[in-house]
């Protein structure tokens, strides 16, 4: 079974200092926390912005600072970039960050919704983001919400704006979206395309029975304070605490984890980004 990839979604969106003082907004605390992550053994870090008042940003300048810091630390983790609908309206704004040096970037592939908006993605803007990330090199990774995101993921591919191996993340438990389910967990993996390479994200309590399901299954994990910011009931999680814990049910099922190298060999673009 090929090697595990734990990506690391450390920020998000929605977790606020109120909501938990482990989730990071500054650039410096980003870092520190991906650091720690990486030493614990992440091999991706999902990237997100927030703003001087602890807001969602798009922004280029905020994820430089990030991007930059990062560069500066040393740490060889991959990184992959938001492009999500909360911190920006159009597809303008959510393709400013791919002017960054960056590994990867999300692009998710339908609208769906989240608790208390839409999570809207047209096909125009689709077509924008993935045509932006394919002639700059940068890797994208399917986000998906709802089932009908991954044929149009394979139509992207059809028509040349997507690179194989596919790779996906399958995101189960956003309220108004698929429910965190072993069901819909299978459901998605067998619609998946041959030779696509899938993780699974999962808000909720859920979030480590169905990891261990996905490592069962062949699949990579991403966990993090953007998806769960209790690491069980009543016990609020830091990003490190997560990544640990998978790192370790991995080592008790017999997979190795990837490394930033595994990471890019496994998505089939080593030397490529």
């Amino acid at each position: 079974m090929e090697k595990l990839i734990i990506t690391i979604a450390p920020t998000g969106n929605v977790p606020t200092k109120e909501m938990t003082p482990y989730v990071p907004v500054t650039a410096a605390e980003i870092v520190a926390d991906v650091e720690a992550c990486f030493a614990a053994g992440a091999a991706v870090a999902h990237l997100h912005a927030r703003d001087e008042v602890g807001a969602p940003t798009h922004r280029v300048e905020v994820f430089q600072k990030i991007v930059a810091a990062l560069d500066a630390s040393g740490c060889p983790i991959v990184r992959q970039l938001s492009t999500g609908a909360r911190a920006a309206r159009t597809g303008e704004e959510r393709a400013e960050v791919l002017a960054l040096t960056a590994d990867s970037a999300s692009l998710a592939t339908g609208s769906s919704n989240f608790p208390r908006s839409a999570n809207v993605n047209e096909p125009a803007l689709i077509e924008h983001l993935a045509k932006e990330m394919i002639q700059k090199g940068i890797k994208p990774e399917c986000e998906v919400f709802d089932a009908a995101m991954v044929p149009n993921a394979v139509s992207l591919a059809k028509a040349g704006l997507l690179q194989e191996p596919l790779v996906f993340n399958l995101v189960l438990g956003v309220k108004g979206a698929l429910p965190a389910t072993a069901r819909n967990l299978l459901f998605l993996v067998e619609s998946l395309p041959p030779g696509a390479v899938w993780s699974v994200a999962v808000v909720g309590p859920q979030h480590v029975p169905l990891s261990m399901m996905a490592m069962a299954l062949g699949g990579h994990v991403r966990v993090g304070v953007e998806d769960n910011i209790y690491y069980e009931k009543g016990v609020l999680a830091t990003n490190a605490m997560l990544v640990k814990r998978i790192a370790s049910l991995a080592s008790a099922m017999g997979r190795d984890l990837a490394t930033p190298v595994d990471v890019r060999r496994i998505w089939g673009v080593e030397g490529g980004l």
